[in-house]
């Protein structure tokens, strides 16, 4: 299958014992524009060969083969390829297994029981750039990092109380008042404590706080949200736009939305071009977007609300929460980047608190 090629097509190699599997993954990317699956190995001894004489861009590779140690092999490939793209195909959800790949050097981890459009997609974010997950590793990997000792930092009994403020959703000035410091002084506090937790900014740390309940020293039942005041109730409706594909999603969204500030105004869009039409006829205070819009990038429609409006407020969601994600997202213009699952009713109270500050 090597031989010319078109350069601006990326070029895959298939790794896998079975020559069923390698058809079926072969046929789901097949139609995909930019790649060109350029060869196919049957087991882990005819990599290096074929990588050599190929030069692929990607290696998708499925690990469990007879007379084969991935994480030794991943160690050396990635050594002598630094950019080759590595996306694991694989039937095994094993936390350590996949742990192990992860720290040798794998760009992605895509399990075999999910769907082929997952596949396709999972084979473009890697050679994007990005980062990929299936979401059942997502989930055993958040539970995972959770119950690692080392998560938790040391943190002082004032910076568990700044947490707890912060949590309630409580601005500078109230927690200065509740503190008997001046605003500065808790503005010094709160850098320090989001380097310590290692988050950018408030509305991050309330999603580490939803996560890891244990860094303030209290019993989960401790926090409870603060209800939304009189005053807060009565004030001008908040404008919120939801960018998702997945109506679903925004369904479950808006009824939380409502839950926390029943007086806001939500608009919802599926697409980019949807996206900003409702931002030019609306001009939200809000924008929640989703890093990914079925075929369309959320990065991208970011840099187009934030062209529109420049003062726009908007939290990009994921459910591949991702280090590059997360800094292209901060880059485009996004305020935060949350995970989907840590998108609560107390998140969703301090993402609106936080359009007053």
């Amino acid at each position: 299958m090597a031989g010319h090629h078109n350069s601006s097509k990326a070029r895959v190699l298939l790794v896998d014992d079975h020559a069923v599997v390698r058809a079926g993954i072969a046929e789901a990317l097949e139609d995909l524009p930019d790649i060109e699956i350029v060869g196919e190995v049957g087991d882990g001894a005819a990599i290096d060969s074929a990588l050599d004489q190929l030069q692929p861009d990607c290696l998708l590779l499925d690990v469990a083969m007879p007379n084969f140690d991935p994480v030794a092999a991943i160690k050396q490939i990635r050594a002598r390829y630094p950019d080759l793209k590595i996306l694991i195909v694989s039937a095994h959800d094993d936390d350590a297994y996949v742990q192990g790949l992860l720290g040798a050097g794998v760009d992605g981890y895509h399990l075999k029981d999910q769907s082929l459009s997952d596949l396709r997609l999972a084979v473009q974010r890697v050679l994007a750039g990005g980062r990929w997950l299936s979401s059942p590793l997502v989930e055993k990997l958040v539970q995972y990092r959770e119950t690692t000792p080392t998560a938790t930092p040391n943190l002082t009994s004032r910076q568990r109380e700044l947490l707890h403020c912060l949590q309630q959703g409580l601005d500078n000035q109230t927690i200065a008042q509740q503190m008997g410091l001046s605003v500065k002084t808790i503005e010094n506090h709160l850098t320090r404590l989001y380097r310590q937790i290692n988050v950018q900014s408030r509305l991050e740390a309330v999603s580490y706080v939803s996560r890891h309940t244990e860094v303030l020293g209290l019993s989960e039942t401790a926090f409870t949200p603060a209800p939304m005041s009189r005053e807060a109730s009565t004030r001008t409706p908040i404008v919120i736009l939801l960018v998702d594909d997945n109506a679903r999603y925004r369904n479950q969204l808006r009824r939380m939305i409502n839950y926390v500030a029943a007086h806001a105004v939500i608009h919802e869009a599926a697409t980019i071009r949807e996206a900003v039409r409702i931002f030019e006829e609306t001009d939200p205070h809000l924008a929640l977007v989703d890093v990914v819009l079925g075929d369309e990038d959320g990065i991208r429609c970011v840099r187009q609300l934030k062209a529109l409006s420049p003062t726009a407020r908007i939290v990009l969601i994921s459910a591949y929460p991702d280090r590059e994600f997360h800094r292209s997202g901060l880059e485009a213009g996004a305020v935060a980047f949350l995970d989907k699952k840590d998108l609560d009713a107390a998140a969703l109270r301090q993402v609106i608190a936080d359009i007053g500050d």
